[in-house]
């Protein structure tokens, strides 16, 4: 379980991080890109109009690598709920239908739902699941439900931000075309880990921000339209969308038209010189390596994490619910906030999410990392005399 990666990250041997559902650092050679991105304003007489195009378009094909999309379909978006908000914009729940999404769902993926029902009539809905019921179970039974409101939208993630249990998004998503239901997904928890096929599941917009899993950049993020959702309305009106945008130099035409595909969807200022690159190399890094490699590596690691805290009695998913690199320990009273601060005190990272603690490694994490993590759970459990 050693790391042949560890090496390409900045990461003090004494440190233990496990905390990249929080956020992950990114690699020396991601580094070096954007403190070369940032000097560009050094001299930004050199910059011309393929600067802004460029790369914007490498970082959309990149994007699509991860998701199995084309290029075309991916915009440019400043933040994961950027790209649910715009979800939005074009989705609307019709008055006396539901939208539905899962318990403790993170907010960007919830208040701009909760908002649309409370303007059209609709509801909005967060559904649980019973132990040992999958979730993809669990949503299957709310949209065959009659005796309920029907469901318009499904609003969902692939992996639960705070305690790592998986949505089978494939088995959802073939109950959801049969009866006609738009699919929207936040993927920032599980893009560039676990395999999420647009073409299979065929949802309407996925949205995945590049600080997590992916390795890249903070206020990053892409957004996947579906060829049939990519007429729509963005949010914002700016000219480097528009037809002929990409040739301006003295005369700004005003013509309204949009360049093909989802970037009509795209930010203003989308081309920063220091982020978009960034993100490209990440993901190049990612597929040097090769997705599978990296999910596997990860997978392992988080087993034996799963196994060290299940030997001395806390509480986590089974391996047929949770993802493979998001775990989640739980126990009675202040558990997480008490296992938090023990293992910080031993230089072992990790966080916190509605009571229960997150642990999340990646290709940098090693068999050391995770004696460590074992001694530090251990010695906090002794130490507080819990029973969890």
């Amino acid at each position: 379980m050693n790391s042949p990666w560890r090496a390409d990250f900045d990461i003090p041997a004494e440190v233990t991080y496990l905390n990249a559902a929080f956020m992950t650092p990114i690699p020396r050679r991601t580094a070096a890109v954007g403190e070369a991105g940032v000097r560009v304003k050094l001299a930004p007489w050199e910059l011309t109009r393929a600067a802004f195009y460029t790369d914007v378009e490498r970082a959309r094909a990149q994007a699509a690598s991860v998701i199995n999309a084309a290029a075309e379909d991916i915009a440019i978006v400043a933040a994961t709920s950027y790209g649910i908000a715009t979800a939005a914009r074009n989705i609307v729940a019709p008055a006396g239908t539901a939208i539905v999404g899962i318990a403790g769902e993170h907010p960007s993926q919830t208040y701009v739902w909760m908002e649309q029902a409370e303007k059209t009539g609709a509801t909005y809905e967060q559904i649980t699941r019973e132990a040992g019921q999958s979730w993809a179970d669990a949503i299957i039974a709310r949209i065959g439900d009659e005796s309920r409101a029907p469901v318009s939208v499904l609003a969902l993630t692939q992996v639960h931000w705070s305690d790592g249990s998986v949505v089978d998004l494939v088995k959802v998503a073939d109950a959801a075309h049969a009866r006609d239901i738009a699919l929207t997904i936040d993927a920032t928890q599980s893009a560039g880990v676990m395999d999420l096929d647009v073409k299979r599941i065929r949802p309407d917009f996925v949205a995945f921000a590049t600080y997590k899993w992916l390795l890249g950049p903070y206020a990053l993020a892409f957004l996947y339209a579906a060829p049939r959702r990519q007429d729509g309305e963005p949010l914002e009106q700016h000219a480097f969308s528009r037809m002929g945008a990409d040739g301006y130099v003295n005369h700004y035409a005003r013509d309204r038209d949009f360049m093909p595909g989802a970037r009509r969807y795209d930010m203003g200022e989308r081309a920063n010189f220091a982020t978009i690159p960034m993100a490209i190399e990440s993901i190049a890094y990612l597929h040097e390596i090769g997705l599978e490699r990296v999910r596997g590596h990860i997978e392992s690691v988080t087993d034996a994490l799963a196994a060290r805290a299940s030997s001395l009695g806390v509480e986590v998913l089974d391996k047929s619910l949770r993802s493979p690199h998001l775990l989640g320990l739980k126990g009675g009273g202040d558990f997480s906030d008490g296992a938090v601060k023990a293992m910080a005190e031993a230089g072992i990272v990790v966080s916190a999410r509605d009571g229960t603690v997150r642990v999340g490694p990646h290709i940098y994490t090693e068999s050391t990392d995770v004696d460590r993590y074992g001694v530090a759970l251990e010695t906090y459990l002794s130490r507080s005399k819990r029973r969890v």
